[in-house]
């Protein structure tokens, strides 16, 4: 079976296919940098930053996503690892919108990821729209990544989310991807749902921020525990 025909794993299913997650997300409001584009562009005059680059958050590990998948940390980094070489070799683009297949469209291709690390467990990083001179000089857009900037300089909160091949399990009351997990790309969509992922200053993007009180830490530390010897 070629890739390009793989069957789309839902949620709450297993077996071998394509695993199309909402994970992080791009907010014109929450980043330093983004709120800078955001700003010099609604100030009365059109300035569209060349290059269009803005912060985003991508994924998180050993967390249960809105599909009730959990991506355990050696597989989810041991990818992003291999991506760097597309990273560095300016090819790590995505679409506008998933597709239900796991080539990329060249004829879609609406960003270029150029940076990404690790906070915690938050996967962040930078992207670069890809703007063409029409909508730089004079607001058309005739671009995924033109209609992609559109939507964030008119204060929408769009998501980033993964595309990728491999199997799903269930593990000892978990779904967990498995190693075979293969990463094609981070796509831009409407929906991003990994819990708590945010863009901000280094305080913010502490792992775990719903740990308010030092009793939720303590459960949290417990829990942690118990993901580890689940997941290994």
């Amino acid at each position: 079976m070629k890739k390009t025909d793989l069957v789309e794993i839902k949620k709450g299913e297993y077996g071998t296919g394509l695993l199309i997650e909402n994970d992080g997300y791009i907010s014109m409001a929450e980043s330093e940098n983004n709120k800078k584009i955001y700003e010099s562009m609604t100030g009365g005059e059109w300035n569209v930053p060349n290059p269009f680059i803005v912060d985003a958050v991508f994924q998180k590990f050993d967390i249960k996503n809105a599909n009730g998948r959990v991506y355990p940390e050696r597989v989810l980094k041991k990818q992003v690892e291999l991506y760097q070489q597309k990273i560095n070799e300016r090819r790590a683009y995505g679409e506008l919108n998933h597709p239900a297949e796991s080539t990329i469209d060249l004829g879609r291709i609406s960003h270029n990821i150029i940076e990404l690390h690790w906070e915690g467990r938050t996967l962040v990083g930078k992207l670069e729209l890809n703007i063409s001179e029409g909508y730089r000089k004079l607001g058309i857009v005739s671009t995924m990544g033109d209609m992609a900037a559109n939507h964030l300089i008119n204060g929408y909160k769009i998501g980033v989310s993964s595309r990728g091949v491999g199997s799903v399990e269930q593990k000892l009351g978990q779904t967990i991807v498995g190693e075979d997990f293969e990463l094609i790309c981070w796509d831009i969509v409407s929906d991003p749902s990994t819990p708590g992922a945010y863009i901000g200053n280094q305080e913010d993007l502490q792992q775990y921020v719903e740990e308010k009180t030092k009793k939720k830490k303590l459960v949290n530390e417990k829990l942690d525990k118990i993901n580890k010897i689940l997941l290994s």
